[in-house]
């Protein structure tokens, strides 16, 4: 009888500390800041409550990622870097709230970047500012903007980039962004392979993606071997988070994943995030670090476009602004 008690109050002990897995569906290029987060969230959990928690990473471009979701990937958080991924998780899924953006601070966007350029060493081709992504001895490699994030963050800052240089004159922003099309070498997938077609296949003049992560890049490949460009005016990329509410209902993990998401606000991630080169709204990190982030003009999508929907049924969608312009490009090369 002792002995049948005994493992009864073990076998119970068991369930009260059950294990919970999150699953965070993340960007293409959040490998490795992930990878540094994970663990720091495993022993914060464990200090506030005891409990053990596993972490498991799904990263591709955010809007396959998005799409994967709407098919059955059980992700108990979404990690994403633009926000129209995160609304398809509402409008086609019924996932999330439609107000899930203001579950958190900042648009529940915890960090921030803008869109730069990295260029090899001494930067030959002199590449200073988006008018010289157009020229005809400039070759451009940046992720292709229907399947990634980080790509439509980049023709969006082209565009917006256009737009203050032409005063809105859209026939010259409209040829301009034909001619910077036609200059792209490579449409990859997602940020990462864009990467690897720059750095390692040593295709184009200039790989274009977030600040954070071309700053990342020159770390990982060699800052004697690239420079980084930012340039004077670009866009404002937030990457917005969110729990995914029929998950983790279904999963019984709103608690840790909820815990998980604000724990990216803290001031000890604030300030990792900072040294993967993120912006971040901490303002006690912000100033620490304010010497490594140069000005630049941060431009709204909502301030020329109205809001993010009207960007992709405009710009995105088949037969839209971007495939247009890609139609062009192909008769300038």
């Amino acid at each position: 009888m002792r002995v049948l008690l005994t493992a009864v109050l073990l076998s119970l002990a068991s369930l009260g500390t059950a294990q919970q897995t999150l699953l965070n569906s993340s960007y293409d290029i959040a490998r490795e800041l992930f990878a540094a987060i994970n663990p720091k969230f495993q022993e914060h959990w464990k200090a506030e409550t005891g409990e053990d928690v596993t972490i498991k990473q799904s990263h591709a471009g955010s809007s396959k990622q998005a799409r994967a979701i709407l098919q059955g990937l059980k992700a108990d958080v979404v990690t994403f870097n633009q926000v129209t991924d995160v609304n398809v998780l509402h409008d086609l899924g019924n996932l999330i709230p439609a107000d899930w953006n203001q579950r958190l601070p900042n648009n529940s966007s915890p960090y921030y970047s803008t869109t730069a350029f990295l260029v090899r060493k001494g930067n030959p081709k002199n590449i200073q500012g988006w008018a010289d992504l157009a020229r005809d001895d400039v070759d451009v490699v940046f992720p292709n903007p229907k399947t990634s994030g980080n790509g439509r963050y980049t023709y969006l800052a082209a565009w917006m980039s256009a737009v203050e240089r032409f005063d809105g004159d859209e026939d010259k922003v409209k040829d301009y962004m034909a001619r910077f099309l036609s200059n792209v070498s490579v449409f990859d997938s997602g940020g990462r392979a864009a990467t690897v077609t720059f750095a390692e296949r040593e295709i184009g003049d200039v790989l274009i993606s977030f600040e954070s992560e071309v700053n990342n890049i020159r770390k990982e490949y060699g800052t004697g071997d690239y420079e980084v460009v930012v340039p004077k005016t670009s866009i404002l990329a937030e990457f917005p988070v969110t729990v995914v509410d029929k998950v983790v209902d279904e999963k019984g993990t709103r608690k840790v994943a909820t815990a998980y998401l604000d724990f990216l606000y803290s001031e000890e991630i604030q300030r990792l995030l900072a040294s993967f080169n993120y912006r971040v709204h901490n303002e006690k990190v912000v100033e620490e670090t304010a010497d490594r982030f140069p000005p630049v003009k941060l431009l709204k999508v909502e301030d020329y476009f109205g809001s993010w929907e009207n960007v992709t049924d405009q710009h995105f969608a088949s037969g839209g602004m971007l495939d247009k312009l890609q139609a062009q490009a192909r008769s300038l090369r």
